[in-house]
């Protein structure tokens, strides 16, 4: 299955700061696809389209913004789109537009930790999309070094807004490290990547951060925004969700892998979290990655 992932070679050039598409059209017919740049995809009039971010799925309205961070596969289909104009600007630009000690300064603090987010795609929130749009609209028609101020201004507004949501599960992909600011975090987390296919405990975890069981729940909780339970599922689903897509074992042997106990147990989680069965899962990834035409 992973031959059918494309990896796009965007037009952006080392000298080059982003590039920015600007069009019209009445569908989507860009396969799945990834590339090593960051990617803020604006659409509006597209309700009944469907988003796939990593592992996630989901039909999307009238209006969205969302962040994409490098590597992350991800691709917008016509679905249920009912063949209206869509408008869709797109801008990508490179890792390393943020220079590492920069992004460390007091200041760039809120756009460094969007940009670890978008390690696993963030949409943004209707309010925040209706109060970007207009800037975003205009940005096409801004030159030079406006343009690149304008750009780093709605990056930096984008990143103090509410109620943004993480779109992929932690574990889907593993080629990125994110930072917690915790050494005791980074390391139970590495413990859990490592060890999600076996019986993991909250007291096993608490040891590995030197913390009482109690203060270790509490600690996890305001570190990661989510219990210690939460985050083991959401991890052995990224997990199951990879091998879903990319490998050829049967459901059942997934579950196991992945630290299910029994199948009906991995199903009912599944449905739960993702609104569809594993199987509904791997079909419609399967169909959504199999368009090759290029705009």
């Amino acid at each position: 299955m992973r031959g059918k992932l494309l990896r796009e070679i965007t037009p952006l050039t080392p000298n080059d700061c982003f590039t920015l598409f600007a069009r019209e059209k009445t569908g989507f017919d860009f396969p799945l696809h990834y590339h090593e740049e960051f990617e803020l995809n604006f659409i509006q009039y597209a309700s009944g389209a469907k988003r796939i971010i990593g592992d996630h799925m989901e039909e999307i309205g009238a209006l969205e913004l969302v962040l994409v961070g490098p590597n992350l596969q991800h691709g917008w289909f016509t679905h249920k789109h009912n063949g209206g104009m869509i408008r869709e600007i797109t801008i990508q630009f490179h890792r390393d537009l943020f220079d590492d000690k920069f992004l460390q300064r007091n200041q760039m603090s809120f756009i460094r930790s969007m940009l670890e987010k978008s390690l696993r795609g963030i949409l943004f929130s209707p309010e925040t999309v209706g109060n970007i749009m207009p800037r975003l609209i205009q940005l096409p028609h801004k030159q030079g070094f406006d343009s690149v101020l304008e750009l780093l201004s709605i990056l930096h507004d984008l990143s103090i807004s509410r109620n943004m949501r993480i779109l992929s599960d932690a574990s889907f992909r593993n080629t990125e490290t994110l930072s917690y600011n915790s050494r005791r975090i980074d390391n139970v987390m590495k413990y859990l990547n490592a060890h999600f296919d076996k019986n993991v405990s909250l007291g096993e975890a608490a040891k590995i951060a030197a913390m009482t069981e109690v203060s270790f729940s509490r600690f996890f909780k305001l570190k990661i925004g989510k219990t210690f339970v939460d985050t083991l599922i959401e991890i052995r689903l990224g997990h199951a969700s990879r091998m879903l897509i990319e490998t050829t074992h049967s459901i059942n042997e997934i579950a196991y892998k992945c630290g299910f106990n029994n199948i009906s147990n991995f199903n009912r989680i599944f449905r739960k979290k993702k609104d569809c069965t594993p199987k509904e899962f791997r079909q419609a990834y399967t169909s959504s990655s199999g368009v090759r035409t290029f705009i």
